[in-house]
């Protein structure tokens, strides 16, 4: 078993939190009564914890079903879900729509309280993210949710909204050797602020793997838009000599510890001073044995120096958090998404 993280305040969690983004569609058919069983043997394997989102469609209400038909399982389940309000509908919120939508997500959820709502505002532009997490700080404090949190947030922002006055227990962000924005200044603040640091994208979409060593550049369309994100970090990062460098260096420290590369990849960011979770992003149990081997690895002194020797040649990203993908023009902020909250629930 993977130990768990356990927050100042009692709240626990699995270090590793089962993803949902991966149910959403876009990444093959899901078979729901497959995709339940799956739920069931993570929590059996001790990752108690899922990710997932309003936004995510059909996803809230796949785990509803899941806590009615595996309900003594569901007791040890922490949901952590978000709230991300479309972009063009930024501008006229109100506290009435915000709970709205979490009594969407209890609805859908099967829940009574939410564990954590992960709050998300695409464009800091439009004023209105601070009164926003103030009134799901209200809906807290009512009991409708039982911590708030926000993510993709940069540092000047989540900042305004603590100074605010609202308590945020965690921050769900994107972290990997490829990506080492929130080491420049976020996990500090959030070690000061005791806010837990959740971390997606700590395999890139499935890049950092033996799957891609050795291999040239993709060439023609990739097969999902995660892939395509990825691929994008990766050319901030150096280019794809530069990925190889780093994919040569991940399998030797894997060979050393009888893992593959993602299983380090994923550790090496759980090994970081004021991580809390990493957030795995499967669609199946298939890959659960490996996951399980985190438990087991622990990284040298010796193997953290080698994989550095890599990363310190970076030439990228740069910037805080999420602020290459605000950019609505530039190659990252081309790719996204930004009025998902009112699609049509998915039937599995």
């Amino acid at each position: 078993m993977i130990k768990d993280y356990v927050r100042k305040d009692g709240y626990r969690i699995s270090r590793l939190i089962k993803g949902g983004w991966h149910l959403a569609g876009g990444h093959g058919t899901i078979n729901e009564q497959e995709a339940l069983a799956d739920m069931a043997a993570f929590v059996a394997a001790g990752i108690h914890t899922f990710d997932c989102a309003d936004i995510y469609t059909g996803v809230e209400a796949l785990i509803g079903r899941f806590r009615r038909h595996y309900t003594s399982l569901a007791e040890q389940v922490q949901i952590h879900t978000k709230y991300v309000p479309d972009l063009d509908r930024l501008a006229t919120i109100t506290p009435i729509d915000v709970q709205r939508s979490i009594d969407r997500s209890l609805d859908r959820l099967g829940c009574e309280r939410l564990d954590l709502v992960q709050f998300h505002w695409w464009d800091y532009a439009v004023p209105g993210y601070v009164e926003v997490a103030l009134v799901l700080d209200r809906l807290r404090q009512q009991g409708k949710i039982a911590r708030v949190g926000v993510t993709n947030f940069d540092t000047e922002r989540l900042t305004q909204i603590v100074e605010a006055g609202v308590q945020v227990s965690a921050h769900q962000l994107q972290y990997s050797l490829l990506d080492d924005r929130p080491a420049h200044a976020m996990l500090q603040f959030c070690a000061r602020h005791d806010i837990a640091v959740l971390c997606y994208g700590t395999v890139a979409g499935g890049f950092l793997s033996d799957r891609w060593l050795g291999l040239p550049p993709p060439e023609g369309p990739l097969d999902n838009r995660s892939l395509v994100k990825y691929r994008l970090i990766i050319d901030e990062f150096g280019g794809w000599a530069a990925f190889q460098s780093l994919l040569t260096v991940l399998r030797a420290v894997a060979d050393r510890h009888g893992v593959d590369v993602a299983t380090v990849a994923t550790g090496a960011i759980l090994h970081r001073q004021n991580v809390a979770a990493a957030i795995v992003g499967a669609t199946s149990r298939r890959h659960l044995p490996a996951h399980l081997k985190l438990s087991c690895l622990c990284l040298t002194p010796a193997d953290v120096a080698e994989i550095a020797s890599v990363t310190a040649q970076r030439l990228g990203p740069i910037g805080d958090v999420y602020t290459l993908e605000r950019d609505r023009n530039g190659p990252h902020g081309r790719i996204m998404k930004y009025d998902l909250g009112d699609s049509t629930e998915k039937k599995y």
